[in-house]
């Protein structure tokens, strides 16, 4: 009698394909809607009593004419945006820091820095995943960092598995971290400075309640990572990545147990590594660059370390230095196909503008009024669940908050709610998600550093999460209760 194959997690292409297949049945029932919008500030929002429908509009199986259908849905999803976001930068954001960072993997330098890191680790070495869950978490909490925690994973899978962690501890303390920071922020500029000017709240308004959810949410991230990888050090098969995290262990294992000898190469390259990382904060705390800018910069570091290696003779020849940088490329390809799909999904439903046609607008409007029939608690709750679930498709904070506030903002005084409470729903929902779907660009970017699956990911990381939701729609009816402002 033949062994059943044991259930197997779709990954993201293959999740996002059958939503996709979903998105576009929707098209056929589901009427699309329009709202009317104005300009406040220089931010387009939408007026919450404009609602209009109009007759379904079933998107096509095949658009001949180049436009949205089920089948165009790959490549409509690959070509839109612009280099400031959505699919086009994202995409040639992880290209570009992929094929960097695979020429700076190319010297070795990196793994033998580690190497000589792990030979003098000090005995507190179990701080260290709390401390960079710290640091990471504190980030998002100020910066907004999302996307620039890919950068971050690509220095940290292998460092971390190399001392006896695994890539989803990485990936846990970097993008995780940076997501519990970006939902309890009490300053984030993608995400509640946006919803608060929109609310008509002042900007840093109920900073204390949100300062005491960043604070005790980080401080169970650390505690979790803390548990994790101490086990995993002390069983590391019990990993599930631990078949994938083999990459990084073949890349490592060929040194022994004492302290290298760096040579003038490696110090230069790790000098360079470090002076790259601070270049690359300097400008996006203090400049604001964001995808362009860093993309470029990481494309400078690639060719001083690759042209540094050529003339120390690490690379034989410029081919095999164009060579690394294609391989670390190619690396985050399948990143760059899940966010075309994701934002593929959202345009076959019509769109995520609200003044044109779209099922999104329909299911907007609708949930809206399903809110207003509940009671205070049950509504501030579910406000919440609602921005998570939106989160799956309209992942961006600041296009979720143009899209959902001017909604829930007036909602929240018919139902005798404070506009806090909404604004507080909201960025939960939309931060704490972000850890979940697959649909989130930085998600996938850091799951393709790591080299492990989705599925991999949803099974580590979904006790932990099931809590924290649980945690976090008890912290709005918290809000509720204490009359939060």
């Amino acid at each position: 009698m033949a062994n059943n194959p044991r259930p197997v997690m779709p990954d993201a292409t293959v999740l996002l394909c059958l939503v996709a297949v979903l998105a576009w049945g929707l098209t056929f029932w589901v009427p699309a809607g329009t709202f009317d919008v104005v300009e406040v500030a220089g931010q387009r929002q939408l007026m919450a009593d404009s609602y209009q429908a109009v007759p379904a509009q079933p998107a096509a199986l095949f658009n001949q004419e180049g436009g949205m259908g089920l089948l165009n849905l790959l490549f409509e999803g690959l070509v839109a945006g612009t280099k400031w976001g959505s699919t086009i930068g994202i995409a040639a954001f992880l290209l570009v820091v992929g094929g960097a960072f695979g020429v700076v993997l190319g010297t070795g330098s990196l793994d033998r820095g580690i190497a000589a890191l792990m030979a003098r680790q000090s005995a507190h070495q179990d701080l260290l995943l709390p401390l960079l869950f710290f640091l990471f978490s504190l980030g998002g909490a100020v910066f907004g960092m999302g996307e620039e925690a890919i950068a971050f994973c690509l220095i940290l899978v292998p460092a971390l598995v190399r001392m006896g962690y695994d890539s989803l501890s990485a990936v846990a303390c970097c993008y995780l971290a940076t997501q519990l920071g970006f939902a309890t922020s009490w300053m984030n500029p993608f995400s509640v400075a946006i919803a608060q000017g929109i609310a008509g709240l002042p900007l840093l308004s109920g900073a204390s309640y949100r300062l005491a959810l960043w604070a005790g949410f980080t401080l169970l991230g650390m505690v979790f990572v803390w548990h994790y990888g101490r086990g995993i050090r002390l069983q590391p098969e019990r990993s599930l990545s631990y078949a994938s995290d083999g990459h990084w262990r073949r890349h490592s294992d060929h040194t022994d147990d004492s302290a290298p000898r760096l040579a003038g190469l490696d110090k230069a390259v790790l000098l360079l590594l470090c002076a790259g990382v601070i270049w690359i904060g300097w400008g996006v705390m203090t400049q604001g660059y964001y995808l362009p800018q860093i993309a470029a910069q990481f494309f400078t570091l690639a060719l001083v370390i690759g042209l540094l290696g050529r003339t120390f003779g690490q690379f034989s020849n410029l081919n095999q230095l164009s060579q690394h940088f294609s391989d670390g490329a190619a690396a985050l390809v399948p990143a760059v196909i899940v966010v075309a799909l994701a934002k593929g999904v959202v345009l076959l439903l019509g769109g995520d503008d609200p003044s044109q046609p779209s099922v999104l607008n329909t299911l907007l409007h609708h949930s809206a009024r399903t809110l207003d029939g509940m009671g205070q608690t049950a509504s501030a709750a579910s406000m919440f669940w609602f921005q998570s679930g939106l989160n799956l498709v309209v992942s961006s904070g600041s296009g979720q908050a143009a899209l959902t506030m001017p909604l829930m903002a007036p909602l929240a005084d018919l139902l005798g709610l404070s506009r806090q409470v909404a604004v507080l729903a909201f960025q939960l929902g939309d931060g704490l998600t972000n850890v979940l779907v697959p649909t989130s660009a930085s998600l996938v970017g850091c799951l393709a550093v790591a080299r492990t699956s989705w599925g991999n990911w949803l099974r580590f990381i979904g006790p932990f999460m099931a809590a924290v939701m649980a945690l976090a729609t008890l912290a709005v009816i918290v809000a509720t209760w204490m009359g939060y402002q």
